[in-house]
């Protein structure tokens, strides 16, 4: 079967097979495939600088999120130089990427199981890309072990967080881009904690406000997919009586926003030499 497979194939049609076989060999010689989900923030920035460190052949991935602030593609290519791999970027079809058609479309925004958009515009994407047997690598940091547990039950225990095992924090990671020659993702700049979508549903009082000053017409678009959806999508909650209230009843001097600043202590400088470079 394997000399007329051969005929079959030609000179050229055997070499290529020959290749496919040694690939498949050397994987199987190298373990499980890291894929490192980047999220165009700087935590997930770093941890695929440390993966690609230990792992030279690891792959990552980021899933476009329409939402997004634009400065963020500058900042995938930014990375991209850094860490000396290409970022693989995959796309929604079904909602065109967008986290407010997700909302529009499914008539929900959040509940105790998290947002839809999480689902279907990254997990669903990531895990048509991926194949059995790969380790999705996160850039969960050092105060976020919850969030690192809560994958690992979701996920049969299939995760690595190497922020985490390095002892990094958010603020270690915003220093360590800065220190890399990286300009931060507008989103920092202005003052967020996070580089996601500009009017996160997961926000609180004085995020949202935050969001009504810099970006009204978000703010608005997000009032209302409230009213097309009913009081089940408002995101807010009345201190006293704990019942839902839309964005438009928030008071505007509600809430707090803190900036996390860039700082880099010992674990940072332990991480920049296990990279090797910075």
């Amino acid at each position: 079967p394997h000399f007329l497979r051969a005929q079959v194939l030609g000179e050229g049609g055997i070499f290529a097979l020959l290749r496919v076989v040694c690939r498949m060999r050397d994987a199987a010689k190298q373990g499980p495939r890291r894929v490192v989900q980047f999220s165009c923030g700087a935590a997930s920035a770093v941890a695929a600088k440390l993966t690609l460190a230990s792992y030279p052949d690891a792959g990552v991935v980021n899933a476009f999120i329409a939402e997004e602030h634009e400065d963020n593609r500058r900042f995938l290519a930014d990375v991209e130089k850094w860490i000396g791999c290409t970022i693989t970027v995959l796309r929604d079809e079904k909602y065109g990427a967008s986290a407010y058609e997700v909302f529009r479309r499914q008539r929900y925004t959040k509940g105790m199981y998290g947002a839809p958009c999480s689902r279907a515009l990254k997990r669903d994407v990531l895990d048509r890309w991926t194949t059995p047997g790969d380790i999705p690598v996160l850039g969960y940091t050092a105060e976020e072990q919850d969030r690192a547990d809560a994958f690992l039950d979701s996920h049969g225990g299939a995760g690595e967080f190497p922020l985490i095992e390095a002892g990094l924090d958010k603020a270690a990671c915003l220093a360590m881009v800065e220190r890399a020659g990286i300009k931060l993702p507008m989103m920092y700049r202005m003052g967020y904690s996070n580089a996601n979508c500009i009017g996160c549903v997961k926000g609180g009082e004085g995020y949202w406000n935050k969001v009504r000053r810099d970006f009204p017409d978000r703010f608005e678009e997000m009032c209302r997919i409230e009213e097309i959806i009913g009081p089940t999508a408002y995101l807010m909650r009345d201190r006293k009586t704990g019942l839902r209230i839309s964005l438009r009843q928030l008071d505007p001097d509600a809430g707090r926003h803190n900036t996390i600043l860039p700082e880099c202590g010992f674990a940072c400088e332990f991480a920049e030499k296990k990279m090797g470079h910075v």
